[in-house]
């Protein structure tokens, strides 16, 4: 699978966000590949309406409804339309304690939870807690036109190996066919992706390559 993260892109939010999230259906529907989208907060309800793929949250807080003023709440998102949230991205991370907590709170909604980790000693203390997902994404690479595919090959299969049963997604950097046939060789299910869909001239195209990265 691929999960597009639209971050806080302009080229992403608001009408934009709709317009990406269609083109990442309509290469879904005619690729079969499942995508998903991950869509700012204020983006979830008008992307979940326009289109029927996964959306996804891409931060939720560890808290219970009440007095927490600005504040993301699970049941809101929820009920915007996202079936799930990421969480532990490297640009938000969570204390250990709360990002339990926050998975928790999404388990105990039906929701799904895609927690990333930096490196695999991260994902090591993370895995215990049964993620729906993993994702693994060097922070040093994320943005760049260098892949965790390409330098280092060795992160994917320690990670797969570490996250057992548990799905594993990896990202950072990877924007060819390449990159992913790689990152599936390894045992990775799939990658998580932003700048090398959400910046690109072409955006449809950009998305068509990593799709091609799937087949046989």
């Amino acid at each position: 699978m691929i999960i597009v993260n639209f971050k806080a892109y302009k080229e992403a939010a608001g009408k934009n966000a709709v317009k990406l999230a269609k083109i990442c259906e309509n290469v879904a529907k005619e690729s079969k590949v499942n995508i998903s989208v991950a869509v700012q907060a204020a983006d979830i309800e008008r992307v979940a309406r326009a289109v029927s793929i996964p959306v996804l949250a891409q931060h939720v807080d560890a808290i219970e409804p009440g007095p927490y003023t600005g504040w993301t709440l699970a049941e809101s998102v929820r009920d915007a339309g996202a079936m799930g949230s990421l969480l532990n991205h490297s640009e938000l991370k969570l204390p250990p304690a709360m990002l339990v907590r926050a998975m928790k709170r999404l388990r105990k909604l039906d929701l799904i939870s895609v927690v990333c980790a930096d490196n695999p000693s991260e994902e090591q203390s993370l895995v215990g807690f049964k993620p729906d997902m993993l994702a693994v994404e060097p922070p040093e690479l994320i943005g760049g036109k260098v892949s965790v595919s390409s330098a280092h090959p060795e992160i994917i299969t320690q990670s797969v190996k570490l996250a057992k049963d548990i799905p594993l997604l990896v990202g950072a950097g990877i924007h060819t066919t390449e990159d992913v046939r790689v990152a599936l060789k390894l045992g990775a299910k799939g990658i998580l992706v932003a700048s090398g869909v959400v910046l690109a001239k072409d955006q449809r195209k950009a998305l068509l390559a990593l799709v091609n990265g799937f087949k046989v």
